[in-house]
């Protein structure tokens, strides 16, 4: 059997490819993990506790293409928003400074389906604190 240089050009090709694509996936059952790994990133080590934070959210929203979301945390230097149904759970990070008139931002999010919206709050001191919020995504507007 010999092999053409077309053939063994698209042999490599096609490796190369196959070989990139399975390093940079992660499996599926890896999620939960992902989620906790980017929250102990975010914070640096330190599990988060309970404190002032607020995130805006509609309770049903109709269309999960646009959602928005407010949130709220006096005093931090970084908010990070997460959501926990998404392929990727990672949403946004906000970061403020000693310039910052509040500690707050809204922005507008994809929503796979309904599911929950964390906000991750560090403060100056390495503490960190948060909270959670459950948005239903309907589709259509009929329930979902």
């Amino acid at each position: 059997m010999t092999v053409t240089r077309r053939e063994a050009l698209g042999l490599a090709v096609g490796s190369v490819a196959a070989l990139t694509t399975l390093r940079f996936t992660e499996p599926a059952f890896a999620a939960g993990d992902a989620l906790q790994d980017a929250i102990m990133e975010f914070t640096g080590g330190a599990q988060p506790g309970d404190g002032d934070i607020t995130i805006g959210a509609p309770e049903i929203a109709e269309n999960g293409n646009t959602v928005p979301i407010e949130v709220s945390a006096p005093g931090a230097a970084s908010i990070m928003l997460l959501a926990t149904g998404n392929p990727s759970p990672g949403v946004a990070t906000f970061h403020f400074s000693a310039l910052s008139g509040a500690q707050e931002a809204k922005t507008r999010i994809r929503l796979a389906k309904t599911q929950d919206i964390i906000a991750v709050a560090k403060m100056p001191d390495g503490s960190a604190i948060t909270t959670k919020r459950s948005v239903k995504v309907t589709i259509g507007g009929c329930g979902g």
